[in-house]
């Protein structure tokens, strides 16, 4: 029994398991089975190989994305200057890290990017934005990031009109919105927003977030996270099966 999973905290709403889980009864994929793997320390990552030796394939999400890369044997699948594993390939007790995010979320953006989008806002500074800030410097969009903790950088406080109306597209990166907590959002002044903006958000469950429902109030453009998650897990499919 080949055996895949996902590691991070919480776990509770993974999209993964059930995505996996789907597809091997759909297209009858046998002996594999796709588990969870809650655990709130990375350092709790040794002991999942340990117990778990059919262990084939891993996903990571929040909050291990940057903490688990000192723990893998092979980092050389991630592109250069990208701090940030989504994908781990087990092979003779030996782990290989990839980052399946940037294809995600490149293909997934790409299809309402228009050409003045040229500039843009990330909210959250966390391993989901590593692999965001990745493909926006692949694209040539020059980007701010804004956190709760700008240490001299841009806080949510620092977001004005011409701010806001300079960048035109905005990406959630931070898990506020996510369900069950669906009346959170970022604050930023969305009355400023725009028919050209363009606002993504990483989060996909709920379908239209807060943050995206403020967004598309205004007219802007709206895309959740959910294409992007089913094209990173079949990027990462292909990575475990791959010769």
């Amino acid at each position: 029994m080949k055996v895949y999973g996902i590691i991070g905290y919480p776990l509770t709403h993974s999209f993964s398991k059930r995505y996996f889980t789907e597809k091997f009864l759909h297209e009858g994929i046998s002996g594999c089975r796709y588990e969870s793997f809650p655990i709130a320390s990375v350092q709790e990552y040794a002991g999942i190989l340990e117990t778990n030796p059919g262990l084939v394939g891993l996903n990571v999400t929040i909050p291990h994305k940057k903490s688990i890369l000192p723990l893998l044997d092979d980092t050389s699948g991630i592109p250069a200057g990208l701090d940030a594993c989504n994908c781990i390939r087990l092979i003779n007790g030996r782990s290989y890290g990839y980052n399946t995010d940037i294809t995600g979320f490149e293909r997934s953006l790409i299809r309402k990017l228009k050409h003045f989008h040229t500039r843009a806002l990330v909210l959250g500074n966390g391993g989901a934005a590593e692999g965001v800030k990745f493909v926006l410097k692949k694209l040539g969009i020059t980007y701010r990031v804004v956190s709760r903790e700008p240490n001299g950088g841009l806080g949510y406080a620092g977001l004005d009109e011409t701010i806001i109306k300079e960048n035109l597209l905005i990406i959630n990166t931070t898990p506020l919105g996510t369900f069950p907590a669906v009346n959170e959002c970022a604050d930023i002044p969305y009355r400023y927003l725009t028919p050209e903006h363009l606002l993504f958000d990483l989060v996909y469950n709920p379908e239209k977030t807060l943050f995206l429902e403020k967004g598309e109030e205004q007219g802007a453009a709206i895309q959740n996270g959910y294409d992007m998650l089913v094209i990173q897990a079949e990027e990462s499919w292909q990575i475990w099966n791959a010769d």
